[in-house]
C-alpha cells in the first residue's frame, strides 16, 4: 500500500546513555500547519478505504438506532431536589432535568441545562453538576470539543436563569458547594488555561482553591496547595452532611495510596471560615477513601492490611493524630473486593465485586450486617452510577449489561429491595439488543496464573461455533473492569461476532496484590495476560478470528501486544492510548501515569518502559489490519501518541493489512462527544473489523 507520505525528521535523544530515534517528532505540535495536514491527509485516505466497505452503511444504520433510543442516568438528590440527565434519542447531548420529588422528576420535571442550545455542531457538553444545600444553586462544569478543561457556570434553581459569575476554569473535578451557600470549592491545576482544547503542554501541579461568589477569580483563596507533591490529583473533596468538615482526599498521581486531611468548618454571619486541616491520614502508605463522618469518627474503606479492602473508623478527635492511624475495623476484609461504601441514611452499603460481578450488602454504622439487595444480574457503569447521602434514607444505584445501558433502580435504608426508575427515560424508541449469553471462562497467562474473562454470544448461535471475536481489555490504575455496556458491543453481537471482556492484572477487580501484579516493573503481565485470553479463544475453538479493542491505558494494552504477537490477531483498533512511554510524562496529564508506568527519567524504569513501548517497538513485520483512533482535542492523551504511531507502523508495515488511522475533529479522550460523533466513529471501526475477519452483517 502507499500511504500518505511522513516527514521523518533527524532528532536523536540521548537517554540514559542510549540513542532514541523520535524522526516524527514534529508531530507533537497539534497546531502546526504541518501537523493539521498530515492528518488531514490520514482522515481523507481512511476515509477512501472505509467509503468502500459495504459493512459500514449496515453499522452506521444499526448504531444509528441503538444509539437513538430514550435514555436516562441515574438520579441525584441535592438540596431536597432530585436532578438526571435525559436525552430523547435526538439530543447530541444530553440534557439536566430537575424536580423537587422523585415522583415528579418521574413524571417529568423540568429542563435546566440543554448543552445542545450551546453550540451548533453538539460539542459542548457538562462534565459534572453540583448543587448547594439550600437547592437554590447550581454550578455546571461545562467543556468544549471533548476537553479535560470545564469551566464551571452557575445557574439559579430558583429562577430558573443562569447566575452571572467569574468564569471559573477547572479539571477533572466538580465544584463543591461550602455551607454558606455563596462560595465553593474547585481545583484546578497552577498554570491558567491559554489553551484551544489541543493544547499539549503540561498543566502544572493541581491545588484547591475557595471562590466567592460576586469575586473576580485572581480573589480566590488556596486552600490547599502541595508543591512537595507536583503531580497531586485531588481524588475528593467534600462537605460532610453535618457541615462541620471539609475532607480532602489525595494522592501523588494516579498512585493508589492516598492521604486524607480534614479542614474544620464554621458556619456563622452567612459565611463558612475554613480552619487548618488535620492530617488524618498524611503518610501514602494505603488506599483511604471516605465514606462519611458519624460525630467525630471518620468512617473510610481502606486496603491497609486487608488486600480486598475493609471499612474503618478513624477518631478525628485525636489531639496529635499519627501519619497513619491505627483504625478500629467495623468491616472486615472478605472474599470478595470491596470497590466502595455507599452512606444512605445511618446505614452503609458496602459495594464489592464478586469475581468482578457486584454486589450490595447492608449494614449499621457499627459494622453489623444486615442484608444483601436483591440486584439484578449486570454490571457497575464506570461512571455516574451510584448516589447516596447520610442525609436521605434513598439511595440510586446504576446497573447495565452488555447490550443494555444503565437502568436505574431506587433503593432504601432499611431494606433489600430496588425499585426500578424505568419511567425516567424518555418514551419512545423501538431497539431491541440482541439475546446473548454471558459465561465466565478462565486462561492461563504466561507465567500460570489464571486469567478470568467474560465470554458473551447471541444466544441464537450454536454455542460450538467458532465466530470472530472482539476481545476489550484495560488492565491498569487498579479500574476494575465488568461486564457493562458500551456502544461497541450490541451492533456487532447483533452482525454475528462474539465478545471477551477479559480481567487482566493491574485492574481491581482482585484486590491490590492483583494491581501491583500489572504496573511499574510488572506491566507485562498485563499483556501477557491479554495474549492468553485471546490464545485461549483461538484454541478452544470459540474463535476464528480475533479482533483486539482498548481505549487509553487499554490504547497502549493493544497497540503492545499488536507490537510482540503481530500474528495474534486479524485486526486491532487501539484507541486513544499511551504510545510512546518515554515521552508521555511530559504533556498535560502525563506526570500523573508514573504510578503504573514508571519514570522515564528514572534509568530502571526507563529500561522497562523501553521494553514495552509500542513506538519503540516497531520493526518491519506483516501486521494485522489496525485503526488507529484518536481525538484532535485530546488533551489527556495528547494525539502524538498515535499519530507518531501510525506513521511508524505505516513505515514498518510488510504485509498487505492496511495501516490507518482515524482523528475525529472537536473531540477528546472520549468524553463529552456528540452522539453522531460516536455513531460514526463506532461504525467506522466495526466496518473496518468485519471487512477484515469476513463478518457479513445483516
Amino acid at each position: 500500500m502507499t500511504y500518505p507520505a511522513t516527514r521523518r525528521g533527524d532528532v536523536v535523544d540521548v537517554l540514559h546513555g542510549q540513542p532514541i530515534a523520535d524522526p516524527y517528532r514534529w508531530l507533537e505540535d497539534p497546531d502546526s500547519p504541518e501537523t493539521v495536514a498530515w492528518v488531514d491527509r490520514q482522515n481523507a485516505y481512511t476515509e477512501g478505504l472505509l467509503a468502500a466497505l459495504p459493512e459500514r452503511a449496515w453499522f452506521r444504520a444499526r448504531l444509528a438506532e441503538a444509539l437513538g433510543q430514550p435514555r436516562a442516568g441515574c438520579p441525584v438528590k441535592a438540596g431536597g431536589r432530585y436532578l438526571v440527565t435525559r436525552n430523547d434519542g435526538s439530543q447530541k447531548q444530553d440534557s439536566w432535568w430537575l424536580a423537587d420529588s422523585l415522583d415528579e422528576l418521574r413524571s417529568g420535571g423540568r429542563l435546566v441545562l440543554d448543552p445542545d442550545s450551546w453550540s451548533a455542531d453538539g460539542t459542548t457538553s457538562v462534565q459534572a453538576v453540583s448543587v448547594s444545600r439550600d437547592g437554590r444553586l447550581l454550578a455546571a462544569v461545562v467543556s468544549e470539543g471533548g476537553s479535560d478543561w470545564g469551566e464551571i457556570r452557575l445557574h439559579d434553581l430558583d429562577r430558573d436563569e443562569p447566575l452571572p459569575d467569574a468564569p471559573i476554569q477547572t479539571k477533572h473535578f466538580a465544584p463543591v458547594w461550602l455551607p454558606d451557600h455563596a462560595s465553593y470549592v474547585y481545583a484546578a491545576p497552577q498554570r491558567e488555561r491559554t489553551m484551544t482544547g489541543t493544547d499539549a503542554e503540561e498543566s502544572g501541579p493541581m491545588r484547591v482553591l475557595r471562590h466567592v461568589l460576586g469575586t473576580p477569580e485572581s480573589a480566590d483563596e488556596v486552600l490547599v496547595d502541595l508543591p512537595s507533591l507536583p503531580r497531586v490529583l485531588f481524588e475528593s473533596v467534600q462537605v460532610s452532611h453535618d457541615e462541620r468538615w471539609l475532607l480532602v482526599t489525595f494522592a501523588d498521581g494516579t498512585e493508589q495510596r492516598t492521604r486524607v486531611w480534614a479542614h474544620p468548618l464554621t458556619t456563622a454571619a452567612g459565611r463558612t471560615a475554613i480552619a487548618a486541616p488535620r492530617k488524618v491520614v498524611d503518610d501514602a502508605v494505603a488506599r483511604f477513601e471516605v465514606v462519611r463522618v458519624d460525630g467525630d469518627v471518620l468512617i473510610c474503606t481502606t486496603d491497609l492490611d486487608a488486600d480486598r479492602g475493609r471499612v474503618v473508623a478513624i477518631d478525628l478527635d485525636a489531639a496529635d493524630p499519627a501519619p497513619v492511624p491505627l483504625p478500629r475495623t467495623l468491616i472486615a476484609e472478605t472474599a470478595d473486593q470491596l470497590i466502595g461504601v455507599l452512606a444512605p441514611g445511618d446505614e452503609l452499603l458496602a459495594v464489592r465485586l464478586v469475581d468482578a460481578q457486584p454486589c450490595f450488602d447492608r449494614y449499621s454504622l457499627s459494622g453489623t450486617h444486615l442484608g444483601r439487595l436483591a440486584a439484578a444480574a449486570g454490571a457497575l457503569p464506570p461512571y455516574g452510577g451510584l448516589w447516596a447521602d447520610p442525609t436521605s434514607a434513598d439511595f440510586f444505584l446504576g446497573i447495565s449489561t452488555v447490550t443494555q445501558p444503565l437502568l436505574a433502580l431506587r433503593g432504601t435504608a432499611g431494606s433489600d429491595d430496588l425499585e426500578p426508575l424505568d419511567d425516567l427515560v424518555p418514551p419512545g424508541g423501538a431497539y431491541d439488543p440482541p439475546a446473548v449469553t454471558v459465561s465466565r471462562v478462565r486462561a492461563a497467562s504466561k507465567d500460570g496464573t489464571e486469567v478470568p474473562y467474560f465470554h458473551v454470544r447471541r444466544a441464537d448461535q450454536d454455542p460450538a461455533a467458532a465466530v470472530p471475536t472482539l476481545v476489550y481489555g484495560y488492565g491498569g490504575f487498579g479500574i476494575p473492569v465488568g461486564a457493562d455496556y458500551m456502544e461497541i458491543y450490541p451492533a456487532w453481537l447483533e452482525a454475528g461476532g462474539a465478545i471477551a471482556i477479559a480481567n487482566l492484572r493491574g485492574g481491581g477487580e482482585y484486590g491490590t496484590a492483583w494491581y501491583e501484579a500489572g504496573r511499574r516493573e510488572h506491566k507485562q503481565n498485563v499483556f501477557d495476560d491479554f495474549i492468553a485470553v485471546g490464545e485461549h479463544l483461538l484454541a478452544s475453538g470459540a474463535a476464528d478470528h480475533l479482533v483486539l479493542h482498548g481505549g487509553s491505558n487499554g490504547g497502549l494494552l493493544v497497540a503492545a501486544v499488536l507490537t510482540q504477537r503481530p500474528d495474534l490477531a486479524t485486526v486491532v483498533l487501539p484507541a486513544v492510548g499511551v504510545m510512546d512511554l518515554l515521552r508521555f510524562h511530559l504533556f498535560t496529564f502525563g506526570a500523573a501515569w508514573i504510578s503504573d508506568y514508571g519514570d522515564p527519567d528514572d534509568p530502571d524504569d526507563f529500561a522497562v518502559a523501553l521494553a514495552y513501548s509500542p513506538l519503540h517497538n516497531v520493526r518491519p513485520a506483516s501486521y494485522p489490519a489496525t485503526m488507529i483512533v484518536t481525538g484532535d482535542h485530546d488533551d489527556r492523551v495528547v494525539p502524538s501518541h498515535s499519530h507518531k504511531l501510525t506513521a511508524t507502523l505505516q513505515r514498518a508495515q510488510r504485509g498487505p493489512a492496511p495501516i490507518v488511522t482515524r482523528v475525529e475533529r472537536a473531540a477528546g479522550h472520549g468524553a463529552g462527544k456528540a452522539t453522531s460523533q460516536v455513531v460514526a466513529e463506532t461504525a467506522d471501526m466495526l466496518a473496518f473489523a468485519a471487512h477484515h475477519v469476513g463478518l457479513v452483517p445483516g
